[in-house]
């Protein structure tokens, strides 16, 4: 039979469950905003899609930190190392797309 310590929740996991639904709801927010705010054809500035990228952040950051309670924090001692290894990968593979289409979004926007 399990104990009680290993059926309670990590401590991080409320906080980051909390920043993941908030951080998506500011990006859904100001999607919807800037859908409203060109419907009529008018630019919105580069400067305002400061805020969809620091929610996307936002995101990608409490996936992977719950990625990480649940595969590497879960693991056994003897499995630890190999699942850093692999999740350090996934981690990185991930804020790299996120990194790259920010950049493309940011070039693009600045090259017209």
């Amino acid at each position: 039979m399990q104990d009680a310590e290993s059926n309670r929740p990590h401590p991080w996991r409320k906080p980051l469950l909390i920043l993941e639904f908030s951080a998506l709801a500011v990006l859904l927010g100001s999607m919807a905003w800037f859908s409203s705010q060109t419907a009529d054809g008018s630019k919105i500035s580069a400067g305002w899609l400061l805020i969809p990228a620091f929610a996307s952040l936002g995101v990608f950051v409490s996936f992977i930190g719950l990625m990480y309670l649940r595969w590497v924090a879960a693991a056994n001692a003897a499995n630890r190392t190999r699942h850093r290894i692999i999740f350090a990968l996934l981690a990185i593979t991930l804020i790299g797309v996120w990194v790259y289409g920010i950049t493309n979004t940011w070039l693009s926007l600045n090259a017209s």
